[in-house]
């Protein structure tokens, strides 16, 4: 990876198990800006029982939640298709495998690196079927303890694998005080990897806010409409939202590597301060020879001249000719 921060658009299930829907969802993505588009390649037989039960029982086509990932199935011709779709469109394609069948087809397919969702931080065997490809893995932590994330990570940096550890609540969708942002950093320090956040929010300020905390990767899950049908509609963030955390992103990270230096910037400014500070003037008609004292004096734009901080500069001293009211008054003119 390099260093700008990468969104991943996450598809998941958001496809409903049709393959039109799913290369439509590719072209959105890099219509919208994203770095990466992200699938989830279920092989129903490998990774589910019929006794599975429903998160959230949303489907009044599939009697079982096995007969739902049955559904969701493409084939590796079909994945093929999607992968040189991606290709062809300048985005990247990545799938999170639930199975080592799944790992092995798309590894065989070309992923260039691998998303572990939540539900496998303890799935050893998919970790070393992972760690045989010597590819990336970016490890979601959505219901693990730290303990956990420990040894999962303890597995890839055995095996010498980069690393990106992802915070992630698995709560549809995640309030506010449950998105745990802090962890960001904690994970940087202590496994000294990257790290970043995967959102489950259903809106564009928690990806934000990780970006402004020092993210290097944002999944967000994606749909073309907030009205359309899917466990993650809600969880999910729509064409327009999409194209506003790239561009937010993308400020933000500008924003980030370029620290301000303010003497720089107030020596930059030099033509508006003037415009915008004030001065000190007379406040009313003085005669020769007076004594200024601050009831004679008023303060106002432009700046041009004495600055109001050097009042003490002129208070009690003289004036050698008349001045006008809202005339600037200058050192030359004192005693």
């Amino acid at each position: 990876m390099s260093d700008k921060i990468k969104i991943i658009a996450e598809v998941a299930q958001a496809h409903d198990g049709s393959l039109g829907m799913a290369h439509s969802f590719i072209d959105l993505a890099a219509d919208a800006g994203a770095d990466i588009i992200k699938f989830q390649t279920h092989i129903a037989d490998e990774e589910s029982s019929i006794d599975e039960p429903w998160r959230v029982k949303f489907s009044k086509q599939d009697k079982t939640r096995f007969d739902y990932w049955k559904r969701m199935e493409f084939t590796e011709v079909e994945w093929i298709g999607l992968k040189q779709h991606c290709d062809e469109r300048g985005i990247e394609f990545m799938s999170s495998p639930f199975s080592i069948k799944a790992v092995e087809m798309l590894d065989k397919i070309g992923v260039k690196e691998w998303k572990i969702a939540s539900g496998e931080v303890t799935n050893t065997p998919l970790f070393n079927a992972i760690a045989k490809t010597k590819k990336p893995v970016l490890l979601s932590t959505g219901m693990s303890s730290l303990k956990e994330i420990d040894e999962a990570v303890n597995i890839i940096k055995k095996n010498n694998l980069e690393l990106t550890v992802l915070q992630c609540t698995s709560m549809y969708p995640t309030e506010p005080e449950k998105l745990g942002l802090n962890m960001i950093q904690l994970f940087k320090e202590r496994y000294k990897c990257k790290s970043g956040l995967s959102d489950h929010s259903g809106n564009i300020y928690s990806s934000l806010a990780a970006a402004a905390l020092g993210a290097d990767v944002i999944e967000a899950h994606i749909t073309f409409s907030k009205k359309m049908f899917g466990p993650d509609v809600p969880v999910s963030l729509d064409f327009e939202q999409l194209k506003s955390l790239v561009e937010g992103v993308a400020f933000i990270e500008k924003a980030l590597k370029h620290p301000v230096d303010k003497d720089k910037i107030a020596d930059e400014l030099k033509e508006l301060r003037s415009i915008f500070n004030k001065s000190i003037v007379a406040g009313t008609n003085i005669p020769v020879n007076s004594v200024l004292s601050e009831e004679l004096l008023a303060f106002k734009k432009p700046g041009t001249g004495l600055t109001p901080n050097k009042i003490d500069s002129v208070l009690g001293r003289k004036v050698k000719r008349d001045i006008k009211i809202n005339e600037q008054i200058k050192l030359q003119d004192l005693e």
